[in-house]
């Protein structure tokens, strides 16, 4: 077994660590019971834009694990070529988003929130009456994780309510999303982190990076980086003190696809 308390340098030497079996169950003995594809669209009452997601989970024994497709990449087959599959076979998958959805999958079922990658985390729970007060209430608690005197964010993965909760707090953004196109309130948004001007202070980082392979680039830049992960909710604590500050950790199921109480882990580098 690895000491809990060493990081990983990349998610690719995290999955070597969890195929060689030193994080815990062997993944060569262990199969994906379950495996499956969420699709939604959102648009909050009193929002002017839409987004629509696009995600693969994978079930090992009591542990979900997902990553984000680019809607519509995604064939049925990939589904079926997951399941009862031997977690070893998808941490070394073709296809990113089944390597992490399954490594997300293994670190849960081995080091479960709210202690994922030997971390002590704090659940939170969020609620709202409507789909976008708890959406607003997801934000409060995300921007609240930034350090404090932070200037400007460069925001990877637009979300409206984060946008909104950073504009209250008077705290600068730049927003970068791969859609590219205009924030709600008509700012351009950046379609790469490269054409981003380096005028920022702080990172908040979509874990949505891990699945197209910029997330070992964006947190090793020597800035403070927060990250909103639904994808690899369980992947990301691993490395908090290697270029992350602190991670909002959001397990299946995500906080817009159920009306109740939603739980979100929050995790903070250790002083």
């Amino acid at each position: 077994m690895i000491d809990s308390t060493l990081r990983p340098a990349s998610v690719t030497e995290l999955t070597d660590w969890a195929l060689s079996g030193r994080l815990g169950t062997d993944p060569g003995s262990v199969r994906a019971a379950t495996a499956f594809r969420t699709t939604y669209g959102t648009r909050h009452t009193g929002r002017t834009t839409s987004y629509r997601n696009e995600i693969l989970s994978i079930r090992i024994g009591a542990a979900v694990g997902s990553c984000a497709l680019e809607p519509g990449t995604a064939a049925d087959e990939l589904v079926d070529e997951c399941v009862a599959a031997r977690v070893a076979e998808l941490l070394a998958h073709p296809v990113p988003a089944v390597r992490i959805a399954a490594l997300d999958a293994y670190l849960m079922h081995v080091r479960p929130h709210p202690y994922a990658g030997g971390v002590a985390g704090v659940p939170v729970t969020i609620d709202g009456p409507t789909s976008l007060a708890k959406s607003r209430r997801r934000a409060s608690l995300v921007v609240d994780l930034l350090p404090t005197g932070v200037r400007t964010v460069l925001v990877v993965g637009v979300v409206g309510s984060l946008l909104a909760e950073l504009r209250a707090r008077g705290i600068g953004y730049l927003p970068c999303d791969l859609a590219g196109g205009l924030t709600e309130w008509g700012e351009p948004v950046y379609d790469s982190v490269a054409s981003v001007p380096a005028d920022y202070d702080a990172l908040l980082v979509t874990g949505m990076t891990l699945g197209n392979g910029s997330f070992d680039e964006l947190r090793t830049g020597g800035l403070p980086t927060v990250l909103f992960a639904q994808t690899g909710s369980a992947v990301l604590p691993w490395f908090l003190g290697a270029g992350v500050h602190a991670v909002s950790a959001e397990p299946y199921p995500f906080f817009s696809l159920d009306g109740g109480p939603s739980t979100i882990i929050t995790y903070r580098e250790q002083s």
